[in-house]
């Protein structure tokens, strides 16, 4: 059994605007945001609302992709976006490095974020047989 953490509106709005900071001073010039479903959503649309720049449905060359987090990192690592962020980082787990992260977790618990069920599964959908 999986041990998981959870985390609070308070602990998003902290890690989003970590983000935020960091990809400014980075002084990249991104043309919009594309947030990666499901929990990719909700913090492209903070970002996108903190950094003033324009949510997309599309992925261009120039645009940030952001997904909640980066743990296997298969997601990411599978997309043929330039330019990756997300909440959480799990480097000792990952076979991708974000551009830019929220925090780094080097703990093996299951985050489960704010917008998820308190029950939710310790496995990625995509690897749920069907």
């Amino acid at each position: 059994m999986v041990n998981k953490v959870y985390y609070s509106w308070e602990n998003i709005d902290n890690l989003v605007l970590n983000l935020a900071k960091s990809i400014s001073k980075s002084n990249t010039k991104f043309s919009d945001i594309h947030g990666i479903e499901r929990g990719g959503l909700i913090p492209a649309v903070m970002l996108s609302h903190i950094l003033n720049i324009p949510y997309s449905t599309k992925i261009n060359a120039n645009t940030l992709v952001v997904d909640d987090i980066c743990d296997s990192g298969e997601t990411l690592n599978n997309l043929t976006a330039i330019h990756t962020a997300v909440l959480s980082y799990k480097p000792h787990t990952s076979i991708f490095k974000p551009d830019f992260y929220g925090e780094e977790f080097k703990r093996d618990e299951w985050i489960n974020y704010p917008w998820e069920k308190e029950n939710s599964k310790t496995i990625q959908d995509y690897k749920l047989n069907k």
